[in-house]
Protein backbone atom coordinates (compact mmCIF):
# COMPACT_ATOMS: atom_id res chain seq x y z
CA UNK A 1 0.00 0.00 0.00
CA UNK A 2 3.04 2.30 0.70
CA UNK A 3 3.06 5.45 -1.84
CA UNK A 4 4.41 8.87 -1.81
CA UNK A 5 2.86 11.33 1.09
CA UNK A 6 0.95 13.77 -0.66
CA UNK A 7 0.92 17.54 0.69
CA UNK A 8 -2.37 18.10 0.81
CA UNK A 9 -5.84 16.22 2.29
CA UNK A 10 -8.59 15.99 1.85
CA UNK A 11 -11.77 15.79 4.76
CA UNK A 12 -15.20 16.15 5.40
CA UNK A 13 -16.77 18.58 7.66
CA UNK A 14 -19.80 19.28 9.26
CA UNK A 15 -21.41 22.37 7.15
CA UNK A 16 -24.25 23.19 9.38
CA UNK A 17 -26.69 20.60 11.77
CA UNK A 18 -29.60 19.00 10.60
CA UNK A 19 -32.43 19.14 12.08
CA UNK A 20 -33.90 15.82 10.74
CA UNK A 21 -32.30 13.19 8.64
CA UNK A 22 -28.96 15.10 7.41
CA UNK A 23 -28.40 15.91 3.79
CA UNK A 24 -25.82 16.56 1.07
CA UNK A 25 -26.30 20.33 2.68
CA UNK A 26 -24.70 19.33 5.84
CA UNK A 27 -21.38 18.39 4.88
CA UNK A 28 -18.71 19.83 2.97
CA UNK A 29 -15.51 18.48 1.39
CA UNK A 30 -12.52 20.41 1.64
CA UNK A 31 -8.68 20.39 0.96
CA UNK A 32 -6.43 21.00 3.58
CA UNK A 33 -2.55 20.62 4.38
CA UNK A 34 -1.33 17.22 5.24
CA UNK A 35 -1.67 17.38 8.97
CA UNK A 36 1.87 17.35 10.32
CA UNK A 37 1.95 15.15 13.71
CA UNK A 38 2.83 16.65 17.32
CA UNK A 39 5.40 14.82 19.92
CA UNK A 40 4.14 11.69 20.76
CA UNK A 41 1.12 11.33 17.57
CA UNK A 42 1.41 9.10 14.34
CA UNK A 43 0.96 10.36 10.78
CA UNK A 44 -1.42 8.16 8.96
CA UNK A 45 -2.48 7.69 5.38
CA UNK A 46 -6.20 6.30 5.78
CA UNK A 47 -7.39 3.34 3.90
CA UNK A 48 -10.46 2.62 4.63
CA UNK A 49 -12.94 3.99 7.10
CA UNK A 50 -16.90 2.54 8.29
CA UNK A 51 -19.94 4.14 7.73
CA UNK A 52 -22.33 4.10 10.82
CA UNK A 53 -25.75 5.53 11.63
CA UNK A 54 -24.69 6.06 14.85
CA UNK A 55 -22.85 9.84 12.87
CA UNK A 56 -26.18 11.34 13.27
CA UNK A 57 -26.46 11.26 17.27
CA UNK A 58 -22.59 13.11 16.75
CA UNK A 59 -24.14 16.08 14.27
CA UNK A 60 -27.12 16.49 15.46
CA UNK A 61 -28.34 19.96 17.72
CA UNK A 62 -27.82 19.02 21.78
CA UNK A 63 -25.11 16.22 21.00
CA UNK A 64 -22.73 17.92 23.47
CA UNK A 65 -25.72 17.26 26.21
CA UNK A 66 -25.73 12.83 25.69
CA UNK A 67 -23.60 11.26 28.26
CA UNK A 68 -22.17 8.33 28.07
CA UNK A 69 -22.40 8.36 24.25
CA UNK A 70 -18.23 6.56 23.09
CA UNK A 71 -17.63 9.24 20.35
CA UNK A 72 -17.53 13.27 20.59
CA UNK A 73 -19.88 15.62 19.42
CA UNK A 74 -19.74 17.27 16.50
CA UNK A 75 -19.66 21.37 15.45
CA UNK A 76 -19.99 23.03 12.33
CA UNK A 77 -16.76 23.05 11.01
CA UNK A 78 -15.31 20.14 12.27
CA UNK A 79 -14.12 16.83 10.78
CA UNK A 80 -16.31 14.11 10.71
CA UNK A 81 -15.04 11.10 12.49
CA UNK A 82 -15.17 7.12 12.55
CA UNK A 83 -13.30 3.43 12.63
CA UNK A 84 -10.87 3.84 10.27
CA UNK A 85 -7.83 1.41 9.33
CA UNK A 86 -4.73 3.49 8.02
CA UNK A 87 -0.90 2.97 7.32
CA UNK A 88 1.71 4.30 9.16
CA UNK A 89 3.65 7.52 7.55
CA UNK A 90 5.60 8.75 10.07
CA UNK A 91 6.19 7.49 13.86
CA UNK A 92 7.88 8.41 17.08
CA UNK A 93 11.30 6.55 17.71
CA UNK A 94 10.18 5.03 20.58
CA UNK A 95 6.06 4.14 19.77
CA UNK A 96 6.96 0.92 18.49
CA UNK A 97 5.65 1.56 15.14
CA UNK A 98 7.31 1.85 11.81
CA UNK A 99 5.80 3.44 8.04
CA UNK A 100 4.21 0.55 6.65
CA UNK A 101 1.92 -0.87 9.70
CA UNK A 102 -1.81 -0.39 9.54
CA UNK A 103 -3.44 0.88 12.30
CA UNK A 104 -6.60 1.42 13.69
CA UNK A 105 -8.03 4.68 14.96
CA UNK A 106 -11.03 6.68 15.12
CA UNK A 107 -9.88 9.91 12.85
CA UNK A 108 -11.62 9.03 9.68
CA UNK A 109 -13.11 10.93 6.69
CA UNK A 110 -10.01 12.27 5.71
CA UNK A 111 -7.46 10.88 3.67
CA UNK A 112 -4.34 11.72 6.57
CA UNK A 113 -4.51 12.01 10.26
CA UNK A 114 -2.13 12.92 12.97
CA UNK A 115 -3.35 10.67 15.83
CA UNK A 116 -2.08 9.89 18.94
CA UNK A 117 -0.24 7.09 19.78
CA UNK A 118 -2.41 6.18 22.62
CA UNK A 119 -5.70 5.95 20.64
CA UNK A 120 -3.99 3.77 18.06
CA UNK A 121 -4.37 -0.03 17.58
CA UNK A 122 -1.68 -1.85 15.73
CA UNK A 123 -3.66 -4.53 13.20
CA UNK A 124 -2.40 -7.89 13.64
CA UNK A 125 -1.80 -11.05 11.25
CA UNK A 126 -5.82 -11.97 10.85
CA UNK A 127 -7.57 -12.77 7.78
CA UNK A 128 -6.03 -12.31 4.08
CA UNK A 129 -8.15 -9.12 3.90
CA UNK A 130 -7.56 -6.70 6.90
CA UNK A 131 -10.28 -4.52 6.27
CA UNK A 132 -12.51 -7.68 7.60
CA UNK A 133 -10.44 -7.68 10.67
CA UNK A 134 -10.57 -4.07 11.13
CA UNK A 135 -14.23 -2.44 9.71
CA UNK A 136 -16.15 -5.60 10.49
CA UNK A 137 -18.81 -5.67 13.26
CA UNK A 138 -18.46 -9.67 13.80
CA UNK A 139 -16.34 -8.88 17.20
CA UNK A 140 -19.27 -6.70 18.41
CA UNK A 141 -21.64 -9.49 17.46
CA UNK A 142 -19.58 -12.47 18.84
CA UNK A 143 -19.62 -10.37 22.03
CA UNK A 144 -22.99 -9.86 22.45
CA UNK A 145 -24.00 -13.29 21.56
CA UNK A 146 -21.73 -14.83 23.86
CA UNK A 147 -21.35 -12.70 26.89
CA UNK A 148 -24.79 -11.26 26.61
CA UNK A 149 -27.47 -13.55 25.52
CA UNK A 150 -25.74 -16.55 26.02
CA UNK A 151 -26.56 -18.45 22.77
CA UNK A 152 -26.24 -22.46 22.96
CA UNK A 153 -27.43 -25.21 21.13
CA UNK A 154 -31.39 -25.50 20.10
CA UNK A 155 -32.10 -21.42 20.82
CA UNK A 156 -34.83 -19.40 18.95
CA UNK A 157 -32.55 -16.12 18.08
CA UNK A 158 -34.31 -12.78 16.96
CA UNK A 159 -31.90 -10.43 15.44
CA UNK A 160 -33.47 -6.79 14.63
CA UNK A 161 -31.73 -4.72 12.41
CA UNK A 162 -30.73 -8.17 10.65
CA UNK A 163 -29.40 -6.54 7.59
CA UNK A 164 -26.71 -3.94 8.76
CA UNK A 165 -22.97 -4.05 9.84
CA UNK A 166 -23.85 -6.29 12.98
CA UNK A 167 -26.86 -7.81 12.49
CA UNK A 168 -25.65 -9.36 8.92
CA UNK A 169 -22.99 -11.26 11.11
CA UNK A 170 -24.67 -11.91 13.83
CA UNK A 171 -27.41 -14.17 12.01
CA UNK A 172 -24.41 -16.41 11.12
CA UNK A 173 -22.69 -16.70 14.37
CA UNK A 174 -26.08 -17.59 15.48
CA UNK A 175 -26.19 -20.51 13.65
CA UNK A 176 -22.47 -21.66 14.27
CA UNK A 177 -22.95 -21.53 18.33
CA UNK A 178 -25.84 -23.46 17.81
CA UNK A 179 -29.11 -21.90 17.53
CA UNK A 180 -31.84 -24.01 16.90
CA UNK A 181 -33.83 -20.95 14.65
CA UNK A 182 -32.81 -17.55 14.02
CA UNK A 183 -35.05 -14.79 13.15
CA UNK A 184 -34.30 -11.21 11.87
CA UNK A 185 -35.85 -8.07 10.50
CA UNK A 186 -35.24 -5.87 7.90
CA UNK A 187 -36.91 -2.97 6.03
CA UNK A 188 -37.47 -5.29 2.35
CA UNK A 189 -38.27 -8.30 1.15
CA UNK A 190 -35.19 -8.43 -1.17
CA UNK A 191 -32.86 -7.89 1.89
CA UNK A 192 -35.23 -10.67 3.75
CA UNK A 193 -34.88 -12.83 1.16
CA UNK A 194 -30.58 -12.68 1.10
CA UNK A 195 -30.25 -12.97 4.74
CA UNK A 196 -32.04 -16.44 4.39
CA UNK A 197 -30.34 -17.23 1.39
CA UNK A 198 -26.87 -16.28 1.90
CA UNK A 199 -26.84 -15.60 6.02
CA UNK A 200 -27.69 -18.00 8.17
CA UNK A 201 -31.63 -16.72 8.88
CA UNK A 202 -34.49 -19.10 8.87
CA UNK A 203 -36.97 -16.09 8.55
CA UNK A 204 -37.24 -12.47 8.50
CA UNK A 205 -39.80 -10.02 9.23
CA UNK A 206 -39.93 -7.10 6.94
CA UNK A 207 -40.69 -3.58 8.34
CA UNK A 208 -44.12 -2.36 6.96
CA UNK A 209 -45.59 -5.11 5.82
CA UNK A 210 -47.47 -5.84 8.98
CA UNK A 211 -47.55 -5.85 12.52
CA UNK A 212 -43.94 -6.42 13.85
CA UNK A 213 -45.37 -8.67 16.61
CA UNK A 214 -47.56 -10.87 14.29
CA UNK A 215 -45.12 -11.42 11.92
CA UNK A 216 -42.44 -12.49 15.10
CA UNK A 217 -45.08 -14.98 16.33
CA UNK A 218 -45.54 -16.34 12.95
CA UNK A 219 -41.96 -16.57 12.05
CA UNK A 220 -41.08 -18.00 15.69
CA UNK A 221 -44.24 -20.11 16.42
CA UNK A 222 -42.74 -21.63 19.77
CA UNK A 223 -41.27 -17.68 20.87
CA UNK A 224 -37.65 -16.43 21.51
CA UNK A 225 -35.36 -17.07 23.81
CA UNK A 226 -32.39 -14.87 22.68
CA UNK A 227 -32.88 -11.41 21.11
CA UNK A 228 -29.70 -9.01 20.08
CA UNK A 229 -31.84 -5.83 19.57
CA UNK A 230 -29.95 -3.00 17.03
CA UNK A 231 -33.21 -0.78 16.21
CA UNK A 232 -35.96 -0.71 19.45
CA UNK A 233 -39.22 0.73 18.90
CA UNK A 234 -41.96 -1.74 17.14
CA UNK A 235 -39.74 -4.31 17.03
CA UNK A 236 -38.30 -4.57 20.80
CA UNK A 237 -41.55 -4.30 21.87
CA UNK A 238 -42.38 -7.69 19.67
CA UNK A 239 -39.65 -9.90 20.92
CA UNK A 240 -41.04 -9.12 24.67
CA UNK A 241 -44.06 -10.16 23.47
CA UNK A 242 -43.31 -13.15 21.76
CA UNK A 243 -40.16 -13.91 24.29
CA UNK A 244 -40.28 -17.21 26.18
CA UNK A 245 -40.00 -17.55 29.43
CA UNK A 246 -36.46 -16.71 30.84
CA UNK A 247 -36.02 -14.99 28.11
CA UNK A 248 -32.68 -13.09 27.54
CA UNK A 249 -32.88 -9.63 25.07
CA UNK A 250 -29.58 -7.35 24.65
CA UNK A 251 -29.71 -4.03 23.52
CA UNK A 252 -27.14 -2.75 21.34
CA UNK A 253 -28.68 -0.08 19.03
CA UNK A 254 -31.59 2.22 18.46
CA UNK A 255 -31.81 2.95 14.57
CA UNK A 256 -35.56 3.33 15.10
CA UNK A 257 -34.29 6.33 16.71
CA UNK A 258 -31.09 7.16 14.35
CA UNK A 259 -33.33 6.98 11.01
CA UNK A 260 -36.23 8.66 12.32
CA UNK A 261 -36.96 11.06 9.63
CA UNK A 262 -37.57 13.89 12.38
CA UNK A 263 -35.95 14.89 15.33
CA UNK A 264 -31.91 14.27 16.58
CA UNK A 265 -31.73 10.63 16.15
CA UNK A 266 -31.02 10.38 19.85
CA UNK A 267 -33.89 9.06 21.64
CA UNK A 268 -35.45 5.25 20.87
CA UNK A 269 -39.14 5.21 22.07
CA UNK A 270 -40.20 2.11 22.61
CA UNK A 271 -44.03 0.78 24.61
CA UNK A 272 -43.23 -1.85 26.67
CA UNK A 273 -45.12 -4.40 28.89
CA UNK A 274 -43.72 -4.54 31.86
CA UNK A 275 -46.22 -6.99 33.29
CA UNK A 276 -44.52 -9.61 30.34
CA UNK A 277 -41.03 -8.77 31.67
CA UNK A 278 -42.10 -9.65 35.28
CA UNK A 279 -44.32 -13.07 34.19
CA UNK A 280 -42.16 -13.96 32.10
CA UNK A 281 -38.88 -13.28 34.41
CA UNK A 282 -37.11 -11.52 31.12
CA UNK A 283 -33.80 -10.74 31.49
CA UNK A 284 -33.66 -7.00 29.72
CA UNK A 285 -29.90 -5.30 29.59
CA UNK A 286 -28.20 -2.90 27.29
CA UNK A 287 -25.14 -3.71 26.47
CA UNK A 288 -21.90 -3.10 24.56
CA UNK A 289 -19.34 -5.20 23.43
CA UNK A 290 -16.41 -2.79 25.23
CA UNK A 291 -17.59 -4.20 28.30
CA UNK A 292 -16.07 -7.60 27.57
CA UNK A 293 -12.63 -7.01 25.83
CA UNK A 294 -11.14 -10.08 26.05
CA UNK A 295 -14.02 -11.23 23.39
CA UNK A 296 -11.82 -9.49 20.60
CA UNK A 297 -8.91 -11.72 20.59
CA UNK A 298 -11.43 -15.06 21.12
CA UNK A 299 -13.43 -13.92 18.09
CA UNK A 300 -10.49 -13.20 16.04
CA UNK A 301 -9.51 -16.84 16.31
CA UNK A 302 -13.08 -18.04 16.09
CA UNK A 303 -13.60 -16.03 12.75
CA UNK A 304 -10.29 -17.20 11.13
CA UNK A 305 -11.02 -20.75 11.54
CA UNK A 306 -14.73 -20.48 10.17
CA UNK A 307 -13.35 -18.65 7.34
CA UNK A 308 -10.89 -20.60 6.19
CA UNK A 309 -13.65 -23.55 6.32
CA UNK A 310 -15.89 -21.43 4.11
CA UNK A 311 -18.17 -21.21 7.39
CA UNK A 312 -18.85 -17.50 7.36
CA UNK A 313 -18.45 -14.40 5.37
CA UNK A 314 -18.25 -10.37 5.77
CA UNK A 315 -21.31 -9.04 3.69
CA UNK A 316 -20.25 -5.48 2.39
CA UNK A 317 -19.74 -2.93 0.38
CA UNK A 318 -17.07 -0.94 -0.51
CA UNK A 319 -17.38 2.81 -1.69
CA UNK A 320 -14.14 4.09 -4.09
CA UNK A 321 -13.19 8.09 -3.06
CA UNK A 322 -13.73 10.43 -0.33
CA UNK A 323 -15.77 12.60 -2.92
CA UNK A 324 -18.28 9.54 -2.77
CA UNK A 325 -18.82 9.23 1.08
CA UNK A 326 -21.22 11.57 2.13
CA UNK A 327 -23.75 9.83 -0.57
CA UNK A 328 -22.56 6.78 0.88
CA UNK A 329 -23.67 8.11 4.23
CA UNK A 330 -27.09 9.09 3.25
CA UNK A 331 -27.93 5.91 1.10
CA UNK A 332 -27.08 3.73 4.21
CA UNK A 333 -29.64 5.68 6.00
CA UNK A 334 -31.83 5.13 3.45
CA UNK A 335 -31.46 1.28 3.52
CA UNK A 336 -29.92 0.74 0.36
CA UNK A 337 -27.03 -1.35 1.34
CA UNK A 338 -26.81 -5.16 3.08
CA UNK A 339 -23.95 -5.29 5.62
CA UNK A 340 -21.19 -3.05 6.28
CA UNK A 341 -20.27 -0.27 3.65
CA UNK A 342 -16.95 0.65 3.72
CA UNK A 343 -15.36 4.10 2.10
CA UNK A 344 -11.88 3.11 0.15
CA UNK A 345 -9.55 6.29 -0.10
Amino acid sequence: MTETPRTTSREVRLAARPTGLPGPEHFTLVTTPRPVPAAGEVLVRNRFFLIASSLRMMISEGAEDVHGVPFPALRPGDTLGATTLGEVVLAPADSGLTPGDLLVHRRGWREYAAVPVADCERLDAGPADPVEAALGHGWTAYAALTRALRVGPGDTVFITGASGAIGSMAGQIARRLGAGRVVGSAGSAAKAERLVEEFGYDAVVVRGAGPVVEQLAAAAPDGIDKCLDLVGGEQLSAAVAVANHGARIAVMGSLSGQLAATGTGRTAPVSLDSVQLLLKRITLVGYSADDDPQAQPEWARTYREWREAGLISFPHQRIAGIENAVQAQLDTAAGRYLGAVVVAL
